[in-house]
């Protein structure tokens, strides 16, 4: 027979029990998977607004029947809930759809009340956005306003000179499934030209510049000096304080002793 020390045993039980316990609680309840993205960036309408130009909640349109313009033509948002006021037809729902598809569908809407239709649909506001986070002057999410270059937009967000990295900044394209990311030499760009990596930039990309290693060593020396900084600047304006009311106390008796 076999004997198994009873060391090794017990460190077999407590490495299962382990195991066991991660797998638990790294396991979402069927409550929590319910809610969790399953799709691009987690919004409910999505596309690629560079080739299809679909609409999405927040979206003005303009529409126009081409055979009945005096009666069928107006412009509505999108709602929240995807639908649009569209004449006799009531609420229609639209969003997710190309702008061609929104024609189609449109017409056949308008086919059950007029004899001849051919709706037209031209997207005024456009919503679709991206993001921009890191050495740059303004960060957040911004407009995307046609075609734009990852260049482009990196410049515009006006990148820190003394610690902004622009040899490795990351555009971020995320999904669930398959996320995309791309480290791509700005700094490249600028002084050879070339614009290999220049993307187009999509709807909801994320595009991060990076600290230089210099600039991260003086942000961590920063971080640890920042608690001491504080508390000694705390005590330094007590003082003060306390210097400041002796010297109005002090003052105060001198002048009634004078008086």
């Amino acid at each position: 027979m076999i004997r198994i020390p009873a060391f090794s045993l017990t460190k077999s039980l407590l490495l299962v029990g382990l195991i066991t316990l991660v797998g638990c609680t790294s396991s979402p309840d069927k409550r929590v998977l319910q809610y969790l993205n399953t799709a691009d960036f987690g919004k409910r309408f999505v596309g690629n607004s560079l080739h299809d130009d679909y609409l999405t909640v927040g979206d003005s349109i303009k529409f126009t029947d081409t055979y009945n313009p005096s009666t069928l033509s107006g412009q509505a948002t999108i709602a929240i809930d995807g639908t649009i006021d569209f004449d006799q037809a009531g609420r229609v729902w639209i969003a997710g759809m190309t702008r061609e598809e929104a024609e189609v569908y449109l017409t056949e809407k308008a086919a059950a009340y007029y004899t001849q239709a051919d709706v037209k649909v031209v997207l005024g506001t456009n919503v679709k956005q991206f993001f921009i986070f890191g050495e740059v002057g303004t960060t957040g999410p911004k407009p995307l306003n046609g075609d734009l270059t990852l260049f482009e937009v990196v410049m515009a967000a006006t990148p820190n000179e003394n610690s902004a990295n622009l040899g490795r900044v990351r555009l971020i394209r995320p999904d669930p499934v398959d996320p995309l990311v791309i480290t791509a030499n700005v700094g490249q760009m600028l002084q050879g030209g070339d614009s290999t990596f220049n993307v187009l930039i999509q709807d909801n990309d994320i595009i991060v510049v990076p600290p230089t290693m210099l600039a991260q060593v003086g942000y961590f020396i920063s971080d640890l000096v920042y608690p001491f900084t504080t508390v000694f600047s705390t005590i330094f304006k007590g003082l003060i304080g306390i210097n400041n009311l002796g010297n109005n106390i002090g003052g105060k008796k001198k002048n009634t002793g004078v008086f």
